[in-house]
């Protein structure tokens, strides 16, 4: 064992000493990376992004108004389906700020709705939202389902909207699944951020998403960026916004 080694174990643990060559490993994998001046559709950065993530995703944060790539994505989508917001009565769940200060000034009206209070406008339980039936034309719903009772949530957000209304949907989806895995008997933080990719998750969405909305009554369509988007704004290659509507 090298002195330096032997120093190493007296004054760091084990995990420590792992945790340093990781740290090494990965700024070694970044400095391979070629980098490229990205481009925020949400508040027109244009440079480098940051680190964002476990595991740690190059170019995903905006680094002046802190989107991810899903709100980009959000961003690219709308930019083509404006009238989805247009002059519309709106409701957004779990809303990031700079997503209402764009969305806002569109709607005919726009609500914005958590679980905890102080987060949002108002508070909401999306598995028993208290709003009256058909009164909604635009639902927006980000990253929400896959910490719910989401037959609950679908089938609630299917009432509230009127006929034809749209239901934005996005959800952390692995498209090689035929079969989305949940498992109630995981139910401590540390087992839902390893098999679910976040401590408050309940489940990771396989390709049968699509059924779950379609099942709740349901018509579905679907967006994905393709190049040159993808690489301006930096976003995730495959990632979807589904647009589910109420039928007439």
């Amino acid at each position: 064992m090298s002195a330096v080694k032997k120093l190493l174990k007296t004054v760091m643990t084990e995990r420590q000493i792992m945790m340093l060559r990781a740290h090494r490993r990965l700024r070694d994998s970044i400095n391979r990376v070629p980098s490229k001046a990205r481009n925020c559709n949400i508040c027109g950065f244009e440079g480098l992004f940051d680190l964002a993530g476990w595991p740690l995703r190059i170019d995903a944060n905006c680094p002046r108004c802190g989107s991810l790539e899903r709100h980009r994505l959000f961003r690219l989508w709308l930019a083509n389906n404006i009238d989805a917001v247009r002059d519309r009565d709106v409701l957004h769940f779990a809303p990031e700020g700079f997503a209402t200060g764009f969305l806002k000034p569109l709607a005919h009206s726009y609500v914005n709705a958590d679980l905890e209070m102080g987060r949002a406008d108002i508070v909401l339980d999306i598995e028993k939202i208290d709003l009256a039936s058909s009164s909604l034309d635009t639902v927006i719903c980000s990253h929400v389902l896959e910490h719910v009772d989401d037959r609950k949530a679908l089938a609630e957000l299917f009432r509230i909207l009127r006929p034809g209304g749209l239901c934005i949907l996005m959800v952390p989806l692995v498209e090689g699944w035929d079969t989305t895995f949940e498992d109630p008997n995981i139910k401590d933080p540390k087992g839902r951020a390893i098999y679910f990719g976040q401590d408050d998750h309940v489940r990771y969405y396989g390709a049968d998403f699509r059924d779950r909305v379609r099942d709740a009554g349901f018509t579905l369509t679907e967006f994905t960026a393709v190049e040159p988007f993808v690489t301006r704004h930096a976003l995730q290659r495959g990632d979807k916004v589904f647009v589910a509507r109420r039928p007439d």
